[in-house]
């Protein structure tokens, strides 16, 4: 989570990493690395302001970008570095500035505003360049899985059935899709049908199977297979409007953690038997029998007169008629009251921080019941789960990633 000038302190990124094992934290002086579990510091270097530091699960690879008033070196150069030798693996530079950087075990990318380099991370070879629609907030996400290896981020919309057809000077740039792409391929695989509104926050579970979403409302999650794109899970956070922070899935995908500019951070319960979600606009797995034979007969029609559609009409062909035949034909027949029978769940868990408005970060334990919390006033939260019964989380223990340095008031 790249901070900025948004925090009160000298912190300018934090983030999890794969397994959510450690914090990694940029500052104006440097970067620190801390295990979660039990929480103490075990990597930490002076070399100037550092806006991003990504690291690959726990190994001594570490992903490196300058930022701040006085940059450990350009905004524009990745530094690829082994803390374990202090070596420096390797540098490249870009022709903009570098706003994130996400790693598995075979891909790295680096996401510009407007475009995804992807590289083999065993060789740094650049595979392929991703063309984007401005995406300023780097709204971006790559699959922790080295066999599921999906990047998803914002698709253009200029063929999606919720852009208005006019009154628009640019309506590619607000997409509520979603664009796979396997990064193995490389190829795009799929187009997510996500939301009505600009898509404001994506992620991805440690396999690659599920793609949670969210909207800029900020009002439903919803969950995706990114194997055909079709929605499988459909959580509300609330009724008001709120901004995401993240979302994280926990490792084995039951549960489902979201925080947003409001104090409470949710915790959704996935389904253990798989099952989906019927929602208010009528379209899902309960509907894929029916959506694959009209799909199939689209096919046919469309093979027979010829294969002049595009790689992206085909795409979206697949991925959104369900839209356009089910929601069409079922939506335009319910009224509001009685669609919202069929609204999303409500959280399974939740619980609350000291402030409201000050931008978090959340994962969920690998080895135990509790929720993670990083925020941008450089605290470390642990909270515990009933997984049982669910309710208000329990506060554990809360311990402070500031260091005298960081912060001009002493915050210890």
């Amino acid at each position: 989570m790249n901070l900025g000038d948004k925090s009160n302190n000298e912190i300018l990124f934090l983030n999890f990493n794969q397994d959510f094992s450690c914090v990694s934290i940029g500052t104006e002086r440097g970067y620190r690395i801390y295990n979660c579990d039990p929480f103490g510091k075990c990597y930490s270097k002076q070399a100037g302001g550092t806006g991003i530091v990504e690291m690959l699960f726990c190994t001594s690879l570490v992903a490196l970008v300058g930022a701040g008033e006085h940059p450990a070196f350009s905004p524009r150069q990745l530094q690829i570095i082994n803390t374990k030798r202090q070596t420096t693996i390797c540098e490249l530079s870009f022709p903009t500035a570098i706003l994130a950087v996400k790693m598995n075990r075979r891909r790295l990318i680096v996401v510009l505003e407007e475009q995804i380099f992807l590289y083999d991370i065993s060789n740094m070879k650049l595979l392929h360049t991703i063309d984007t629609n401005p995406n300023p907030q780097a709204i971006c996400a790559l699959s922790p899985s080295s066999e599921n290896c999906f990047i998803a981020y914002p698709a253009r919309s200029s063929m999606s059935p919720f852009s208005p057809s006019s009154g628009s000077s640019n309506p590619s740039y607000v997409s509520g899709d979603v664009e796979l792409f396997d990064a193995l391929g490389p190829q795009t695989t799929n187009i997510v049908q996500a939301h009505k509104s600009a898509v404001s926050c994506i992620s991805m579970n440690s396999e690659g199977t599920l793609l949670a979403t969210a909207s800029e409302k900020g009002t439903v999650i919803r969950i995706f297979s990114t194997l055909d794109a079709t929605k499988v899970y459909q959580f509300r956070r609330g009724t008001s409007h709120a901004k995401i922070y993240s979302m994280s899935f926990n490792l084995v995908s039951s549960l489902l953690c979201v925080s947003s500019d409001t104090e409470t951070v949710h915790i959704f319960k996935l389904s253990t038997n798989g099952s989906p979600t019927m929602n208010g606009n009528g379209y899902g797995n309960v509907y894929n029998d029916q959506s694959q034979q009209q799909h199939q007969q689209q096919q046919q029609d469309k093979d027979s007169r010829g294969r002049s559609s595009s790689m992206g009409q085909m795409l979206r062909r697949s991925s959104m008629h369900l839209g356009r035949n089910i929601a069409g034909s079922v939506g335009s027949y319910l009224p509001d009251v009685l669609t919202e029978i069929w609204e999303p769940t409500r959280d399974f868990a939740s619980l609350k921080l000291p402030s409201a408005g000050v931008r978090s970060l959340v994962a969920l334990s690998s080895t135990t019941p509790q929720v993670m919390v990083v925020t941008s006033e450089g605290f470390f939260y642990q909270y515990n789960i009933d997984l049982e019964s669910g309710g208000e989380c329990v506060l554990l223990k809360q311990y402070s990633l500031l260091e005298p340095t960081d912060d001009s008031l002493g915050v210890e």
